[in-house]
This record gives structure tokens, sequence and C-alpha cells, in this order.
């Protein structure tokens, strides 16, 4: 089927473009130079645009400076690509122009064509959709908006529930003991209470990172316009902005004290970016923790099971494998790698402003997608239904020789040692080496060397 196309005009001539696209010449020209990747801005991206345009208009109107109908078909047109509509018709790669005013262009002309249907006249991308704007401080503000948008109403309920997920799997089987490890080598027992305690604690912590970094996010660069001093954007517009923009999101935003801050740096994304790293170390721990605690059945710890929920192999029948967890683990690989890319391109702010903003864009969202995925996985496909291989836990313990830890104040470091090693060599409980080798009492040792006592620390007695 013959493409059919229509001629748009911009400041640089004439381009053709497909009769039925929504976008117009600037688009156009951006299509047809970055042909660099399959990636396109992401969704989250493109529906912050639409807020800053509908807020901006909203504003716009507020302060005088836009005809109220004008304003109010850019709401319109800007609600309907929130609503997730038209989506297709933003085709631009992410590695674009620095700046991202390719994908600033496309909001603004999709938006005034839509808005020029709906009014019957002209409405212009440049004069009217971006009316006190530049891509200079449209872009930023969309990467701060879609961040804290995506955090709160993603990562976070999904950090929460993994975290609650933990809690309730403490309480489920928190009394069980089980043999610890340093450096993947049998150590003292802890419980299992102890140990997701310790998940749990991680991923709050990872959390409460997060929301801290947040907090520099939320000044928004909006109102800065070209290079932060604010030219064509009424002196009112970035407070105004700021509070309409809260009301329609229902967020917390403000305006910034710094544009140039805001424009010629992404230090505070960057800072974020870290926070989420340490999530996705926080998250591959958990993952590598519950491979090996399942790994198995006959030959590796045995420690619990996981759900099986595929085959694992295409040649050895019966196989399964913990394909949550290694998910999970590739996931945090990704986000770790994502962060390098952030921590690079937050040094390319030259002057009066960073240029490599659509890349920062795309790997800060694509960072808390994947970990808020990876989240809600862990906790109803691993976690939530993992069941506890007590016959191994026990067996385990009973020849763990480094119980022995525990007489070190009565018998002293060295022959403790040796009843370890004697212990370990003879393939014996440690109870009973250590009856034969000190001369105490059975009951005595039972007591001193009680696996779920030595979970609770604290010196023989």
């Amino acid at each position: 089927m013959t493409q059919e196309y229509r001629t748009e005009k911009d400041s640089m001539g004439e381009v053709n473009v497909p009769a039925d696209a929504l976008y117009q010449a600037q688009t156009q020209r951006a299509v047809d130079n970055f042909h660099f990747s399959k990636h396109t801005m992401p969704a989250a991206f493109i529906q912050a645009l639409a807020y800053i345009k509908q807020t901006a208009a909203l504003t716009n109107a507020q302060l005088g400076h836009l005809e109220g109908d004008i304003a109010e078909v850019i709401s319109e047109a800007s609600q309907r690509i929130i609503d997730g509509q038209h989506h297709d018709q933003f085709p631009i790669d992410v590695f674009q122009t620095g700046s991202g005013t390719s994908s600033n262009m496309n909001a603004n002309e999709v938006i005034a064509t839509l808005a020029s249907k709906s009014l019957g006249g002209n409405v212009n991308p440049n004069d009217h959709v971006n009316m006190g704007q530049s891509s200079n401080d449209v872009v930023p503000t969309a990467i701060q908006i879609s961040t804290v948008l995506a955090i709160e109403k993603q990562l976070f309920p999904a950090l929460d529930a993994l975290s609650a997920t933990l809690a309730e799997k403490r309480k489920e089987i928190g009394e069980k003991v089980k043999t610890g490890r340093t450096h993947l080598m049998d150590a003292m027992p802890v419980t299992f209470d102890q140990e997701l305690g310790g998940w749990q604690f991680q991923i709050d912590h990872a959390k409460a990172g997060i929301e801290q970094s947040l907090a520099a996010i939320r000044p928004l660069a909006q109102g800065g316009t070209a290079v932060g001093t604010g030219i064509n954007a009424d002196p009112r517009f970035a407070a105004a902005f700021a509070d309409n923009l809260s009301q329609v999101t229902r967020v917390s935003f403000t305006a910034s004290e710094n544009f140039f801050f805001n424009l010629s740096s992404q230090d505070a994304i960057v800072a974020l970016s870290g926070q989420l790293k340490t999530t996705a170390v926080a998250m591959m721990k958990i993952a590598n923790d519950l491979r090996w605690m399942n790994s198995g059945p006959l030959a590796g710890l045995g420690e619990i099971e996981l759900q099986g929920l595929q085959p694992g192999s295409s040649i050895m029948p019966g196989k399964v494998n913990p394909v949550i967890p290694e998910a999970v683990a590739m996931a945090s690989a990704q986000v770790i790698g994502n962060d390098t890319t952030i921590t690079v391109a937050g040094q390319s702010g030259n002057f009066q402003l960073n240029v490599m903003l659509p890349v920062i864009a795309h790997n800060v969202l694509e960072s808390i997608e994947l970990l808020a995925n990876s989240a809600t996985a862990l906790a109803d496909k691993a976690i939530k239904t993992f069941t506890v291989r007590d016959d191994n836990l026990q067996q385990a313990l009973a020849k763990n020789p480094i119980l022995v830890t525990a007489l070190n104040p009565v018998i002293g470091y060295l022959k403790a040692a040796r009843i370890a090693k004697k212990a370990y060599q003879d393939g014996r409980a440690i109870l009973d080496v250590a009856e034969e080798e000190t001369g105490m009492d059975r009951a005595t040792l039972e007591r001193l060397l009680d696996p779920v006592k030595l979970t609770q620390g604290g010196v023989a007695e």
C-alpha cells in the first residue's frame, strides 16, 4: 500500500509528513534524522509532556496571556494524551538532540493539531502550546514529573508490598532455625526471622534513600525557559505553574529556587539514580540468596523450595529452575548499568544546558519500572510461595561443627577448633564429639549447643 503524504512548513522550509499523522514538520525532521535504536521516548515521559502543556495553558490563561478558548482546547487535547491516547504519534528515537527539543516539538505539534480540530481554527505549536516555555525547561521538567509520578504510583507501592510480604513470611516461618553462612561456608545458626528481617530492612532502607533523594526532584525547572533567566515567561508563571500542576496530579511540586541549576545539571536525578542502584543491589542480594537456598534439590543446599513455575530445561525432564530470582537479578543488573549511563549523562551539563536529557529520561524511567516489577514478582511468585525443607535444615544443623563456637568461653578457641575439625572429618554430630573430647555431661552440652539458643547471641552460661 502506497503511503500518502502532505506538505508541512517550518522555519527551515517544506517537508513531507504522512497524511494521517497528527505531528507536523519538526517531528518529521527528527524522524528522518534519528535512526539509532528501536527505543522511543517512554510513555510516562510523553504523559509528563502532556501534563506540562495542559498546566502551562491553564496558567497562561490565568495570567491573561492566552485566550480562554485556546487554553481549553489545548487542555482537552493534552488530557487525551495523559489518558494514553495518541502515543503512537510520538515516534522519535531516544537518541536524538540532547536537549530533547524534538520531543518537546512533537508534543507541541500533536497537541496543536488536536486542539485546532476541536477549535475549528489554528492553534500554533510554538506560539500557543509552547507559550512561556522552552525545550530547555520543558524536558528537564518532564523528567522530574515522570520520575516523581512513577516512583510514587509504581515503585513505592511495590516496595511496600514486598516489605509487607517479607513481614508475613517472617510470621509464618520465623521460628525455624537454619545454618548461617559467611563466605558461603557454614557459620553459627540464625532464624528465618533474622535472615528475612535483614532482607526486609534492606528494602525499607532502600525506599528511605529514594524518598530522601526524591525531595530534590520536586522543585521544577519550568519557568527557566531558554537559559535559566525566564526570558519570555511571566515572572509569576513558575510558581503558578507548580501550584496548578500539584492540583492536577495530586502530587506535590514547587518552583525551583535556581533555574540555572535545573537546566544546566541533572545532579538531582544522578543522586536519585544512585538510590535506585542501591535498591537494585538489595534486590539482587535477595534474589541470589533465594537461588542458593533453593539449590538442589538433592545436591545443593535445599533449605527451601520455590514454587515451580515452568519447565526448566529443554533436554532434562523434570528440571525446575528459580526463574523469578534469575529474572530479578538480570533486571537489577540492568538498573546498575542504567545508573552508569545516567552518571555519564549527568556530566554533560555544558554551561547552561545538559545535552543528554532524553537518555537520562529513558534510563531513569526504565530503572523505576524494572524495580517496581521486580519487587512485585519477588513478593508474589517467590517469597510468598516458597516452602521450608525442615529435614534438610535439621540435618545440617546437627552436623554443623561451627556450633562449637559457643564453647569458646568454656574450653578455649584451640580446643574448640580441634573438636570442630574432628566432627567435620568424621562426619559426626558436633554434640557427640564434644561429649567425648570435653568430658562435659550431655545435658550441659545440649544446653550450650542448642541451635535455637545460639540464634539469640550472648555468652554461653
